[in-house]
């Protein structure tokens, strides 16, 4: 079964259209990465698979369902935090669980099991406004599941953290869709975190401009190539121009494109003896959203 099935998907404000007659899927227990600038759709498809926000043609399934009839079957993080400072962790969990119906041993069974998937034990009796940014992101995500829902959507979960809590939080991520089965829904403005996205689509201007794992988008939309500081810089230049090689020169550090990293090995066999250094480069997913949307996402 289809987590997601998104087909024709159109929503307008007056006589702007945010969301211009998108189709994709999500397959159920993969990790499935929804990137695009700011203003680009991304959140208005969001609200719409949350049944936060209605929708003017298309259709949209989630597990099969109308969204409104499948709020059971997801978890949702939002970019803000929407927990009660005054509570302890394990008690805004415990409310959370309420609301779907869990109560007596079975609501204690799910707080103690999504404490223990997100890490979050140590700090489970503490108040939530007294935790650090990682730790309410871990509180979030335990609140999202304690439901036992077949997917997450993450808004941006680790906006304003820092790297070793970005790191933490996503390792807990991961292994919760590799291990436990359950799908995962990301937007980020952190490209590199979705890398190991099983299916990436791209959004812009309420289209989808491009789709594919991180391998085949880097693969279509950038360029390997070396970085070399030579010996002597215009000696080293008239070389390059002698023999055809392109390449650019920015302050005697000069980048020659090539067509693989395998292509690398003779152009440098070649040059070796003008080189003081070099570094072979591979395309980056943040090279490719900046080639297949023209800039870069505001922070």
């Amino acid at each position: 079964m289809k987590a997601v099935s998104v087909q024709g998907l159109r929503k307008s404000y007056g006589d702007f259209e945010a969301v211009k007659g998108i189709s994709f899927e999500v397959n159920e227990g993969s990790f499935f990465a929804f990137l695009g600038p700011n203003g680009a759709g991304k959140s208005t498809t969001i609200s719409i698979l949350c049944s936060l926000l209605n929708y003017d043609s298309g259709t949209v399934e989630m597990f099969g369902k109308d969204p409104s009839d499948a709020r059971a079957e997801i978890g949702v993080v939002f970019q803000d935090h929407m927990l009660d400072d005054r509570l302890t962790v394990r008690e805004n969990i415990a409310l959370r669980g309420q609301m779907y119906g869990l109560s007596g041993q079975a609501l204690k069974d799910a707080v103690d099991k999504v404490l223990k998937l997100t890490d979050a034990e140590e700090f489970a009796d503490r108040k939530y406004g007294m935790l650090s940014g990682g730790q309410k992101r871990r509180v979030d995500i335990a609140r999202a599941l304690v439901h036992d829902p077949k997917m997450i959507i993450l808004d941006e979960p680790t906006a304003g953290l820092d790297p070793q809590s970005r790191t933490s939080l996503w390792r807990t991520v991961f292994d919760l869709n590799r291990n436990t089965g359950l799908t995962v829904f990301l937007t980020t403005h952190y490209m590199e975190e979705a890398s190991d996205a099983d299916d990436i689509v791209i959004i812009d201007h309420g289209e989808i401009v491009a789709q594919g794992t991180s391998d085949e988008l880097k693969e279509k939309y950038c360029t390997d190539y070396i970085r070399a500081i030579p010996k002597d810089r215009q000696t080293f230049v008239d070389r390059l121009s002698s023999e055809d090689i392109v390449f650019t020169d920015d302050k005697g550090i000069i980048t020659i494109p090539i067509k693989d990293t395998i292509s690398s090995i003779d152009i440098l066999n070649r040059l070796r003896d003008d080189l003081e250094s070099f570094e072979v480069r591979t395309g980056t997913l943040d090279e490719a959203f900046i080639k297949i949307t023209g800039g870069v996402e505001d922070e």
